[in-house]
């Protein structure tokens, strides 16, 4: 079994993940950890190392000792967060995708988009929100 989770280093995902690891050790299962940084070219070698350094340092905390499989990924892309999760999770085989929500105004969804609602829309497997 195969989760993915994704992660912004916001609260609620810092929760999706220590949840994820929680569900893979109870089912014996690896996890994909994703976080995508929209690709730009302003974007420089040191800013992508420090968000893989994070990214890894956040995921071996939020494992603790659950003793589960995984891998950080840091996907830069120039699609959306959604788009870039789900396409990785179809790519990959994921049997659940994992993701945190937060409360957006009707402005904010508008303005930003809404990446759990794509996910959720177009994911090839289930998927868990929480928030």
């Amino acid at each position: 079994m195969k989760y993915v989770v994704g992660y912004d280093e916001s609260n609620v995902a810092k929760d999706a993940m220590k949840l994820t690891f929680d569900r893979a050790k109870d089912h014996n299962a690896t996890v994909d950890v994703i976080r995508t940084v929209q690709q730009s070219h302003q974007l420089k070698y040191e800013e992508i190392r420090r968000y893989e350094q994070a990214l890894e340092n956040d995921a071996k905390i939020a494992c603790g000792n659950n003793n589960v499989s995984y891998k950080t990924h840091l996907l830069v892309t120039q699609q959306t967060s959604g788009e870039a999760i789900v396409e990785f999770a179809k790519d990959h085989g994921a049997n659940e995708i994992i993701i945190g929500i937060r409360r957006r105004s009707k402005v904010e969804k508008l303005v930003f988009g809404s990446t759990a609602q794509y996910i959720i829309l177009n994911a090839p497997c289930p998927v868990l929100s929480i928030r």
